[in-house]
């Protein structure tokens, strides 16, 4: 009699610590390699994969089309790739407002929009984006970073102060293009 019940937690437990490993690891892998990063950036990237699964849970509705759904995972697969390189290359716990268009889709950030071959990193346009770079992730992909009100105030002066100041006698209309960095900002852990 003994033996049974003893037989029979051991069945009850066996299950549960095997789903216990199961869990543990998945909530692993899922956070695999942000561990260098600080709160901020971890939270951007785990924006990243919700996207992603609300993406996948749509399409596997069939509520979205399959090219929409192509399209949507490599411009998130874009935006991971560049969100992990700014927090490497500037060893800092803060990202800007990423935006990452198509080509056909520069409409949506621009009235007039460029060339994206004439397009050079760190290029300053509308006075409301800065171009990062391009990004190949199945199609190519145009990140630009969208500057916050403080950056977009101290390019208006400069931009109306160059344009006056800085055009030779005779040459109307030359400008003089300067690029702005932002102060890395230090958090203290």
């Amino acid at each position: 009699m003994r033996s049974s019940g003893a037989t029979l937690k051991l069945f009850l437990l066996v299950p549960i610590v095997f789903g216990w490993a199961l869990t543990a690891g998945a909530q692993r892998r899922q956070t695999d390699g942000d561990e260098e990063f600080g709160p901020v950036v971890r939270a951007y990237l785990g924006y990243l994969r919700n996207e992603q699964e609300v993406v996948d849970d749509r399409v596997s509705r069939r509520e979205i089309s399959r090219s929409y759904y192509v399209r949507n995972t490599n411009r998130i697969r874009a935006l991971r790739e560049i969100a992990i390189r700014l927090a490497r290359e500037t060893r800092n716990d803060y990202l800007p407002e990423l935006e990452a268009v198509a080509r056909d889709e520069m409409g949506t950030l621009f009235d007039r929009p460029p060339k994206p071959e004439r397009l050079r990193p760190g290029q300053v346009l509308n006075e409301k984006f800065k171009f990062l770079g391009s990004v190949r992730s199945g199609e190519t992909f145009y990140v630009f970073v969208r500057l916050d009100p403080y950056e977009q105030a101290e390019l208006k002066p400069r931009s109306h102060a160059t344009n006056q100041t800085n055009s030779p006698a005779g040459v109307a209309g030359s400008k003089r293009v300067e690029l702005i960095t932002r102060p890395r900002r230090v958090v203290n852990p």
